[in-house]
C-alpha cells in the first residue's frame, strides 16, 4: 500500500491488485475517515477526494493502513439488466481466442452476474469485473477508430459497454440500445462502481 497526495484535495492509494482495491473500497464505503467525500476506486488505485477544510491528510492515512478490508463478493449495489445483440463484429474472434463456439461465448457471458469494479476511458463507461475466466481475451491488436455507442465488449477480464461513439480496442461481441450515460438523467451513469449487471440475449 502507498501513498500518494494529489495537491490538497485527494489522496491516492497504490494496492497490489484489483480486489485489494475493492476490499479497501467496500471497507471505506462502510466508514469514510473524517475529510473524505469520495471514493474512486480503479484497477489498482483507489483515490480519497478530501474536503481540504476538514481533512488531517496524515490521520486519514493512518485511518486507512488500520481499516481491515471488507471482502467484496459481486456487487452489493442495484441490479441493472443489459439486453444485448450478439452480432459484434468480433464474436468469432472472441470464440476462437477462448476456444469456445460463439454460442458459448454467449452463453457464457450472459449466465454470469457481472459487477461494476470502476468507471474510465469515457463518461459512463464501467469496467465490469466477476466474468468467467473463459471469456478473458486481449485487446484488438489494432484499434477501431470508431466504435459505435452501445457496443459490448470485452477486454482482458472485464466487459464493458461503450456509452457514445468513440476509439476503441475492446473485442466487439454485441451491441445494446440501453443508454448508459444521460446528462439528464441523476446520476447520469446507469453503471456506477458496485452495480451489478447481467446481459440478457435479444434478437
Amino acid at each position: 500500500m502507498r501513498f500518494l497526495r494529489c495537491a490538497d484535495s485527494g489522496l491516492l492509494v497504490e494496492l497490489d491488485d484489483l480486489d485489494a482495491v475493492q476490499a479497501l473500497h467496500a471497507a471505506l464505503s462502510d466508514a469514510p475517515p473524517e475529510g473524505v467525500v469520495d471514493l474512486v476506486p480503479a484497477a489498482r488505485t483507489l483515490l480519497l477526494q478530501l474536503d481540504p477544510r476538514r481533512a488531517d491528510v496524515a490521520a486519514i492515512e493512518a485511518a486507512v493502513r488500520a481499516v481491515e478490508p471488507r471482502r467484496s463478493v459481486g456487487g452489493d449495489g442495484a441490479l441493472v439488466e443489459v439486453p444485448v445483440v450478439y452480432d459484434g463484429a468480433d464474436l468469432a474472434e472472441v470464440a476462437a481466442l477462448t476456444g469456445l463456439t460463439e454460442r458459448e461465448v454467449v452463453d457464457r457471458h450472459t449466465s454470469a452476474e457481472w459487477t461494476v469494479a470502476f468507471g474510465g476511458f469515457a463518461p459512463g463507461f464501467g469496467y465490469l469485473a466477476g466474468g468467467p475466466p473463459e471469456l478473458v481475451v486481449p485487446r484488438r491488436s489494432e484499434s477501431r477508430t470508431k466504435v459505435p455507442p452501445g457496443s459490448v465488449g470485452l477486454a482482458g477480464a472485464f466487459s464493458g459497454i461503450y456509452p457514445r461513439e468513440s476509439p476503441g480496442g475492446w473485442q466487439l461481441i454485441g451491441r445494446t440500445d440501453l443508454e448508459v450515460w444521460r446528462v439528464d438523467r441523476d446520476p447520469p451513469a446507469l453503471l456506477r462502481p458496485g452495480v451489478r449487471v447481467r446481459f440478457q440475449e435479444v434478437r
